[in-house]
């Protein structure tokens, strides 16, 4: 280990996450697995590879820079698809690269048209419509003129696709305002379509949808967080489960992160251990000083909250994490040594400190803390 700590991903967890997730769709439905946020977290340049042996061939990101990163990992050709950022100047570059890409305003559409032409090739654009996230997406009022547009220009421009972006179906409460939505959208898939549009794939369902409401499965999902063998919440896991005999979780994380143990001390009663005065020693304590903290991605807010697992034993973080480190209390793990393993996310044994963990100490989402684990962590693919 050259680095202070590492993430591990594992080949065969993710196997299995598709495989589930294929049985579930059916053959008729595609997967774009999304790997915005350097994959979750989970690292884009690694992710793709091990997505490409799982048959998945359409991947989702949100700005260029991920397009890029994903193509430069391909193996062998495969849709790229852009749901958010591209800067004015690479607007070109992604209609010459083969980007698909989301429209959801008229001047995004009107650019897209004025570089195709120049390049003489078509744009392959997927029109976004608002159906009720308020968010981003062509308004129902945009769309005769919209269409009509497309439709003028069809030399420049292929509609590769029409979708809309769910307000928060992993939660029940959101249950009318999605229904409104998939009511909205087929209502204006249907205008479209009768004014002559060809829409490509059509999508609607992130990977909550895709579970909750099989309706909104469509041609395609977008599938983020489930193929990492994550939940988007406890309620969709519930809903899965409600009517299983078998209430077993049938995802796998893929992840896990680990460092070692730098060096160990002995503290003696009454005395403050790092930073202030958080953390006063009650009794003798033997202290491991593990070498990540918050600039690696352990959050501050774990300060005398966090868990870890060091041979077999689940021990306490304490005192306020630093910048580079955190303290751990290893009083009562036998024979703990300079360089022993530490587990922060993952099993060790039979114990296993869960991302899960670290929302309920820190109160942010798995989505977020995921998506903080910085780019710079080595990640080591397990096959």
């Amino acid at each position: 280990m050259t680095k202070s700590s590492y993430i591990q991903l594992e080949a065969d967890a993710l196997r299995k996450n598709i495989a589930f997730l294929k049985r579930r769709y059916g053959k008729r439905v595609e997967i774009s697995s999304v790997v915005k946020a350097n994959a979750y977290g989970h690292g884009i340049e690694e992710m793709i590879p091990l997505l490409e042996n799982q048959g998945i061939e359409h991947f989702s990101v949100f700005d260029f820079s991920e397009a890029v990163r994903v193509q430069r990992s391909l193996r062998k050709p495969a849709t790229i698809m852009i749901m958010g950022w591209i800067s004015d100047h690479d607007i070109d570059n992604a209609i010459e690269r083969g980007f698909e890409f989301f429209i959801f305003n008229q001047e995004r559409l009107k650019k897209a048209l004025s570089y195709a032409k120049i390049l003489g090739k078509q744009a392959k654009i997927h029109l976004e419509v608002e159906t009720g996230m308020n968010r981003s997406g062509i308004d129902s009022s945009e769309l005769t003129e919209v269409v009509s547009f497309i439709l003028e220009n069809q030399k420049h421009l292929k509609v590769a696709g029409f979708c809309t972006h769910l307000a928060g179906a992993e939660s029940i409460g959101n249950h009318k305002r999605i229904m409104y939505q998939l009511k909205k959208y087929k209502a204006l898939l249907k205008r479209a379509t009768e004014m002559g549009l060809e829409p490509g794939v059509r999508h609607v369902a992130n990977s909550a949808a895709s579970l909750v409401y099989p309706k909104s499965r469509f041609d395609m999902v977008r599938v983020g967080i489930l193929q990492y063998g994550f939940w988007p919440s406890m309620e969709t896991f519930i809903q899965y489960t409600s009517d299983k005999v078998n209430k077993n979780d049938p995802l796998d994380r893929i992840l896990s992160w680990k460092s070692r143990i730098m060096t160990i001390k002995e503290v003696k009663t009454g005395e403050f251990i790092g930073y202030g005065i958080s953390y006063l020693a009650q009794n003798n304590v033997q202290t491991a000083l593990v070498p990540v903290g918050y600039s690696g991605g352990y959050s501050r807010t774990l300060s005398n909250k966090g868990r870890v697992l060091i041979n077999g034993h689940r021990c306490g973080v304490i005192g306020v994490v630093n910048m580079n480190m955190i303290i751990v209390d290893i009083t009562n793990v036998p024979n703990a040594k300079v360089n022993d393993e530490v587990v922060l996310i993952g099993k060790q044994g039979d114990l296993e400190i869960k991302v899960k963990s670290f929302s309920d100490y820190s109160d942010m989402l798995n989505y977020e803390i995921l998506a903080h684990m910085p780019d710079n962590i080595e990640r080591k693919v397990i096959l």
